[in-house]
């Protein structure tokens, strides 16, 4: 059936009136219902005063109860307060900013008070026929698309950055600085290899920034898996024909139809109704009660109208058709996105450990520029002029510059990051920025939700309670079928479970048996529609009953509230007793249902509906059987639900139903005299996988605590089942077990051994001082039963407060989006709500398992990142630095040529960091405890020690070796070079020209005797815990690492570039290097790979030795 077919066939229900009643109940009917004064036309609806309930919070006081953690909701009600300033002083308004124009459109905005005539006349459109094809191509020429336009490029900014972002200024200035010292200073005989080496320089600058714009460009392509909350289909009439069109294709003037599940395209003007239409503003509000859709206005303020839908708000019940009025960035959404979408975002935790990093290895920079800026104008410059003229000292100093400077580290950083990226994407999960993926590796407590998240979310009734007798679900249809004598009793109760529900069955399913039926509701009013279906379907039992007014379920009335009046003579025959039958009075008396929580609910019941469908006294002991059944089946995980009612007499009422008061006296009347129903009980089974997960997550070092809104009992139960309570029930504390204050020492805080599990309610967190909350902290495993939406924001700030904790908060729905934006990292799965999903940083797209892959790669970043600076210090940094030190203030040849310095850094070793980006994690990583913020650095002194103290002094003494070797041996001894400044004289029978081809392949030397040892480095640093043969790089899937192997072979290309071509030679000052300086520094490589072995062994071997204790 088609969407104009669904709304005509819901046509009856459209009308609010009385005319389908019998005559009689419709001549004597003297109550005045909400329902009925609806649709007149300017009549403001009165705001409650009452502050218990979620509807009233967001009508008397919503304007104060913001979500102070999502934007659009802020940028909301900003523009409201704004708009209704504006409308009270208008002409005293003046200063106009991009706001305040936001606010002048929407204060001209009149669609809401418009008539529906007024607005087809202006739109040029029919609701009945809708626009045709000539309307739409004009208005689509005069409005254009239904998209919102794309955020400002700020191009230049971006190019500036690529450029200058990183070590890419360092790399310009030292570019500039080396053509200075050709020319013109390095006039009247101006050096080739300056002018190659400030070619080099300037080509790795440009190099760096096409990667940077590329590498931007990818990353940006990763994070936009989720960045649309627009539906991308919907449905309107064109041509007199209904059609399904692609949202961008909506223009202003069509026709919109919607039903409950759908969601607004664009700003839609209500012309035609369902009585249940309400609408979720959560998206653009932030509050989570749905509210009741209208035709005609209801506020001047354009944003607190209800006879207006907005685009990206969804219908949660009923249906009916709408006008487009505004769409793209004309809508209430596009312009509010707008607003809020210079959002100012601060350092990311690995970005400032970078920048530390930076700042150290500049430091040293520096200082050993000073250090050889003072020897030379100290010294060199008066002793030995000619030895270093200010063109050398300028290279020199670039030479040291670039050699400190981890150009690849910049590079590897993005790089690593956007590949995790991309393989959490392959795993279904969705990471919105790179920030999320860093952080991952440092989470250390996890605030999981239940329902949906723990558990599969598929909850069914499989119990109740009637009277005394507890019978399981298909008991109950069995009797109720048979004619038992329970029958009257079951039938109370499955009219309460129908007419107390916001469920409906999706009607495109209704062919399909009861438990595969798609329910338009939350999973647990889904469970008891379903359970009231298989008894009598539901649809008679609401025919019976009208609803004139409802309190939504909210976490702090913990029930759901509806008052209904009398739809058919016929209704006392299923619903009351027979003695409420003689004095319930069809024409002017109301009922009241109750679901909710029974622990709420029980004491407020006075009397309760017996096993023969007549009421008796609820006495202590009933009471406390009913209680004994509730904890019971809480006990087994079940979620509990009461059932009660209660009958409301014309003469006890002070309001009408329409009144804005009523909700008061409502809540009055269902304070006390209830009348007991029965009890359900629901099961949501935990999902399959949970509590191998939660294993895999505690074995990691992570706590795992569960936050829901369940009973005590409950949560504990499926805390058990989940496997995050492993301690006997007699080892599980209380808050009985949090002491108030300190004992005289810190043994409160600091002795965990015997606080394992416990289990607290959302009553007595309220209570907890900060003493309390110190030592709960510290539980391993910790149940939070009973709480609210600001109870668990609470919580996941209390845990960020205390022992560096990285907290990670998932969450699906509406009232989780503040925790979930106060987390270090909030996790929604792909069906979360659409508030969720915005305030959440990562989505998991298939299942919870799927974030021990998150945490397993966000552990791998920060690692592969580690290993990537361990790899480019040890030749980068140290090995480079000394050639020039060396020549300073020993006066020896500078035994490493400046421009094979600038090689290694920007070719030969970034190439080969890039590759570590690719490492997989080690096997152990989730067996090892989640890094301390504040503790484990990107570089700490066990880092430097490796770079430096072990392999970079085995490289740099290796190098320096083999170079003065090779000299020794052809006949430059090193005596003659010692504190010579560039006076060779003391070589015996060799010219200046020979020496200085010696010292060119010994500088070759150096160069390819470091290359290759890096080689070696390279596999050596794969792992800093094991072997190379238990993370071997090939032949592995979960170890290989094929990228190494073609760094490597350009390493060996770059090599014979720069030294093997004859041309190149000359201009860079390199030379052929014998075959033995290949073979010796692979022998000295396998002996660093084999050092590396023996400490990581003895790592392994004695993890609380000596070793251990510095290894990086």
């Amino acid at each position: 059936m088609d969407v104009k077919n669904d709304v005509e066939a819901a046509k009856p229900s459209f009308a609010d009136s009385d005319s389908d009643l019998p005559a009689a109940i419709t001549e004597k009917r003297r109550i005045t219902y909400a329902d009925d004064e609806i649709r007149e036309v300017g009549l403001p609806l009165r705001h409650t005063k009452s502050s218990q309930s979620i509807r009233s919070l967001h009508s008397a006081n919503g304007r104060r109860s913001i979500d102070p953690y999502v934007a659009l909701p802020i940028q909301y009600r900003t523009l409201s307060y704004n708009i209704e300033d504006s409308q009270r002083q208008v002409e005293e308004r003046k200063a106009k900013s991009a706001k305040d124009k936001t606010v002048d459109e929407l204060i001209d905005v009149d669609w809401h008070i418009l008539s529906e005539s007024e607005i087809c006349k202006k739109l040029l459109t029919d609701p009945a026929y809708g626009l045709s094809d000539y309307q739409i191509q004009s208005a689509r020429s005069l409005y254009g698309k239904n998209v919102p336009s794309p955020p400002p490029s700020r191009l230049l900014q971006k190019i500036f950055w690529y450029m200058f972002g990183g070590f890419g200024t360092i790399l310009l200035i030292g570019g500039i600085l080396v053509f200075i010292a050709w020319k013109p200073l390095g006039e009247p005989n101006p050096a080739q290899a300056n002018l190659a080496l400030a070619i080099v320089l300037l080509v790795v600058f440009v190099i760096q920034a096409l990667f940077n714009a590329w590498q931007d460009f990818s990353s940006s392509r990763v994070m936009k898996s989720i960045t649309s909350m627009l539906p991308e289909e919907c449905h309107v009439l064109r041509n007199g024909v209904n059609n399904t069109i692609q949202a961008s294709e909506l223009v202003p003037g069509d026709i919109l139809s919607f039903k409950a599940g759908s969601k607004l395209s664009a700003d839609v003007r209500f012309v035609e109704l369902t009585s249940d239409a309400k609408f979720d503003r959560s998206v653009l509000t932030g509050e989570s009660a749905p509210l009741a859709a209208v035709t005609e206005a209801t506020d001047q303020n354009y944003l607190e109208t209800r006879n207006v839908g907005f685009a990206g708000t969804h219908c949660t019940s009923g249906g009916g058709r709408g006008i487009v009025v505004s769409i793209g960035d004309k809508t209430v959404f596009g312009q509010i996105a707008q607003l809020s979408s210079r959002e100012p975002t601060g350092r990311t935790p690995l970005q400032k450990e970078i920048i530390r990093f930076v700042i150290i290895i500049v430091s040293l920079m520096v200082t050993m520029n000073i250090i050889v800026i003072g020897v030379w104008a100290g010294y060199i410059r008066t002793a030995y002029p000619n030895y270093m003229p200010p063109t050398l000292l300028i290279v020199n100093i670039v030479s040291v510059a670039i050699a400190f400077v981890p150009e690849g580290l910049p590079i590897a950083l993005t790089a690593s990051l956007t590949i995790t990226a991309n393989i959490m994407r392959k795993n279904n999960i969705l990471c919105k920025s790179l920030k999320t993926v860093e952080t991952l590796g440092a989470v250390s407590v996890l605030l999981s939700d239940k329902t949906g998240t723990l558990t599969k979310n598929q909850m069914t009734v499989t119990e109740v309670l009637i009277g005394l007798t507890q019978k399981a679900t298909d008991d109950v249809r069995r009797d109720h079928v048979e004619g038992q004598s329970m029958r009257e009793s079951i039938d109370q109760l499955r009219v309460v479970a129908a007419i107390n529900n916001a469920g409906d069955f999706d009607p495109t399913t209704m062919q399909l048996p009861v438990s595969q039926r798609k329910v338009i509701a939350d999973a647990t009013d889904a469970a008891i529609l379903r359970f009231s279906e298989t008894i009598v379907p539901v649809a008679e039992s609401r025919r019976l009953w009208r609803k004139r007014f409802e309190l939504p379920f909210n976490s702090k009335n913990k029930f759901a509230l509806r008052v209904h009046s009398v739809n058919d003579v016929l209704v006392t025959r299923t619903t009351l007793s027979s003695d409420e039958k003689s004095k319930f009075d069809t024409i002017t008396d109301l009922l009241m249902t109750i679901k909710g929580a029974p622990d709420v609910l029980l004491p407020r019941c006075t009397s309760y509906v017996g096993e023969d469908g007549e009421v008796h006294d609820l006495s202590d002991g009933v009471n406390a059987t009913v209680a004994s059944v509730k904890d019971e089946w809480s006990g087994q995980g079940k979620r509990v639900l009461l059932l009660a009612r209660k009958i409301l007499q014309r003469s006890s009422l002070v309001y009408d139903t329409a009144d804005g008061e009523f909700e008061a006296e409502a809540l009055r009347h269902a304070s006390s005299d209830l009348v007991f129903v029965g009890l359900v009980g629901i099961v949501d089974p935990p999902r399959d996988e949970i509590p191998s997960v939660v294993s895999t997550l505690r074995r990691a070092g992570i706590r795992v605590c569960m936050v829901t809104g369940d009973f005590k009992l409950t949560a504990q139960a499926i805390a058990r089942s989940c496997g995050i309570i492993t301690v006997p029930d007699s080892q599980v504390h209380d808050i009985a077990a949090l002491p108030r204050a300190l004992t005289s020492s810190r043994e409160n805080l600091s002795s965990s051994t015997q606080r394992e599990a416990i289990v607290l309610s959302g009553p007595e967190l309220i209570t907890l001082n900060d003493v309390q909350w110190s030592i709960l902290t510290t539980y391993t495993s910790i149940v939070f039963a009973r709480t609210t939406p600001d109870q668990k924001l609470r919580i996941v700030k209390e845990f960020k407060r205390r022992d560096n904790n990285v907290v990670a908060m998932t969450g699906d729905g509406v009232n989780d989006a503040p925790s979930l934006k106060e987390a270090d990292i909030g996790i929604a799965p792909g069906t979360a709500s659409d508030i969720a999903l915005e305030a959440a940083d990562m989505v998991l797209m298939d299942s919870f398992s799927a974030i021990i892959e998150a945490v397993l790669y966000g552990r791998t970043v920060f690692d592969n990142l580690r290993k990537t600076i361990a790899y480019l210090l040890p030749a980068g940094s140290f090995s480079e630095f000394w050639p020039v030190m060396t020549s300073v203030i020993f006066g020896l040849p500078q035994i490493l040529s400046s421009f094979l310095m600038i090689i290694i850094c920007c070719f030969t070793d970034c190439a080969a960091a890039i590759t570590l980006a690719f490492e997989k994690p080690e096997a152990d990583v989730l067996l090892l405890p989640p890094r301390n913020i504040k503790k484990d650095r990107l570089v700490d002194g066990k880092l430097l020690l490796q770079s430096f103290g072990f392999i970079g002094m085995i490289e740099c003494t290796a190098s320096f070796a083999m170079s003065f070797w090779y000299l020794e041996r052809k006949g430059v001894p090193f005596s003659a070079l010692w504190f010579s400044y560039g006076d060779y004289s003391a070589v015996p029978n060799m010219t200046s020209d020979e020496i200085t081809a010696r010292l060119n392949t010994a500088s070759s030397i150096y160069f390819v005797n470091l290359v290759v040892l890096q080689w070696f480095t390279l596999f050596a640093l794969r792992t800093r815990r094991l072997s190379i043969f238990q993370h071997p790089p090939l032949f592995n899937r979960k170890t290989q690492n094929w990228y190494l192997f073609p760094a490597i072979l350009f390493a060996l290309v770059v090599i014979f570039i720069f030294c093997y071509i004859p041309d190149v030679q000359r201009v860079i000052a390199s030379a052929e290097v014998p075959v033995e300086h290949w073979l010796l520094p692979m022998a000295f490589g396998l002996g660093v790979l084999c050092l590396d072995e023996v400490r990581k062994c003895g790592v392994r071997r004695w993890p609380r030795g000596v070793l251990a204790r510095i290894a990086w």
